[in-house]
């Protein structure tokens, strides 16, 4: 019988005594040191109940909400259990591979990699990462060196077990974060075949924030008496981000999200839903405000470039695909803006878990056409609460200025040549001149008057 420790943001209470600090969790001095020097002191929901489970060598089946510390949930005990046979030997066979995590994209695998590179810093502990757009000859020679933990892509994985140039035979724990996602991106087959080489007795771990009727199917064939934990009820969204939404015509959709900036000056992700309208959309933001994309389409270093320009806070708006949704822990984020409505709403959730993270709260703001309004249906009966409608937009219409606009009190700037922003277009005029494109923005046109 499957063992449930139920508990919600509300009603913190659970079937057992949950440790206050990760100074009673019995981790090691090595682990400890580096947990206290992340800053980690009062361990949350999830990791309350999570790390103790999995150090007990319970499988687990977890589900929390976005930005709750889910990452450290899995990696402090996982590197807690390592540490009972870690080696210091520099022999690379004195370094099997032990635990394997998969995750749907680069760039959860990445930040996953991260978190485990701070917390083994004072182990002999040896990780890797193995991702798509990465050479493969290169992957090949640092595993050679003998690695303890692997974070993969699923893809990626696959074809280095079909070079043979891993050896899964070893591996004490399997985690697959973002389960759900890699299901949806069909990563299904890879998964099974790469369960297939690995050792039927086993801790396996699934983390999501989302669950479902796949998910279940999964931890019934992989899974034995998993502990199942839900630190809030189920497919909810975050309760500290603030969710609304703009009902607009097609028509409106650039000069709403330039709209959504202008009352916004922090940093903030816009997610769309394809690399064409990323690309895009990118380059028409790019002109007033300093502007990155990230993409399937980028190399995987392009990738890593943005998102760490993003993280510097070197750039004001990092314009996204699905591929950012997934575990991206930017401190601090303001803002999320879904410039579409997601077709999957379970994608909807973990785009705005960006914002609101570790107890602070965010914004997410939609914008949705009469086309999308299905989706958004979709959304609001999966997260059980409708959206915000944000009304009186008919300022939207309104001549649109941005960052790099004149200032509001003064439209025009030298006396010689006039400048007003009409929507993305910057127009100039002389003496009693229409505003031109006047009808694609349903402004009420109006007569310049210059001295």
């Amino acid at each position: 019988m499957q063992n449930e420790i139920k508990s919600t943001l509300e009603n913190n209470q659970s079937t057992c005594q949950l440790p206050a600090s990760f100074s009673n969790m019995d981790l090691s001095e090595k682990l400890l040191k580096s947990v206290h020097k992340l800053g980690y002191t009062t361990p949350t929901t999830i990791q309350s109940e999570a790390i103790p489970a999995i150090i007990n060598q319970h499988d687990v089946l977890a589900s929390a909400q976005t930005g709750s510390g889910k990452t450290a949930a899995f990696v402090v005990p996982i590197i807690q259990r390592l540490l009972k046979d870690a080696s210091d030997s520099p022999s690379p066979a004195k370094h099997p591979l032990r635990a394997l995590i998969l995750a749907p994209t680069r760039e959860l695998a990445q930040q996953i990699y991260e978190v485990f590179a701070k917390l083994i810093e004072y182990t002999p502990l040896r990780i890797a990462t193995l991702l798509g757009g990465e050479s493969m000859p290169n992957q090949k020679q640092l595993l050679q060196k003998g690695i303890d933990i692997v974070i993969a892509t699923p893809g990626r994985l696959y074809d280095h077990v079909n070079m043979n140039n891993i050896q899964l035979g070893k591996v004490e724990i399997l985690t697959l974060d973002e389960a759900d996602r890699m299901l949806d991106m069909g990563f299904l087959p890879e998964i099974e075949k790469i369960i297939a080489h690995i050792p039927k007795h086993r801790q396996t771990l699934l983390f999501s924030a989302t669950f479902s009727e796949y998910i279940t199917k999964l931890t019934q064939k992989y899974q034995n008496a998993p502990v199942i934990i839900k630190t809030h009820s189920a497919n909810s969204s975050n309760v500290n981000v603030k969710q609304s939404i703009y009902l607009i015509q097609e028509y409106q959709r650039l000069s709403t999200l330039k709209r959504v900036l202008h009352d916004n000056q922090g940093q903030c992700i816009v997610f769309t839903n394809s690399k064409i309208d990323c690309k895009k959309l990118q380059q028409q933001l790019d002109v007033n405000y300093e502007t990155l994309a990230i993409h399937g389409d980028m190399t995987q270093s392009q990738r890593i470039e943005s998102l760490q320009a993003f993280k510097e806070n070197k750039i004001r708006i990092l314009v996204a695909t699905d591929v950012a949704a997934r575990g991206l822990d930017v401190a601090g984020l303001p803002l999320v803006v879904n410039y579409h409505i997601p077709y999957h709403a379970e994608d909807y959730i973990h785009r705005i878990g960006r914002t609101g993270r570790a107890g602070q709260t965010g914004l997410a703001i939609s914008i949705c056409s009469d086309k999308e309004v299905y989706n958004k249906n979709a959304i609001e009966k999966l997260i059980g609460k409708d959206i915000i409608e944000i009304k009186n937009i008919d300022n939207i219409d309104n001549i649109n200025r941005t960052d790099k606009a004149l200032p509001k009190d003064n439209l025009f700037g030298n006396k010689n040549i006039k400048y007003a922003i009409c929507g993305e277009y910057i127009n100039k005029y002389t003496k009693n001149k229409l505003i031109p494109d006047c009808a694609l923005f349903r402004i009420r046109p109006k007569i310049v008057h210059t001295k």
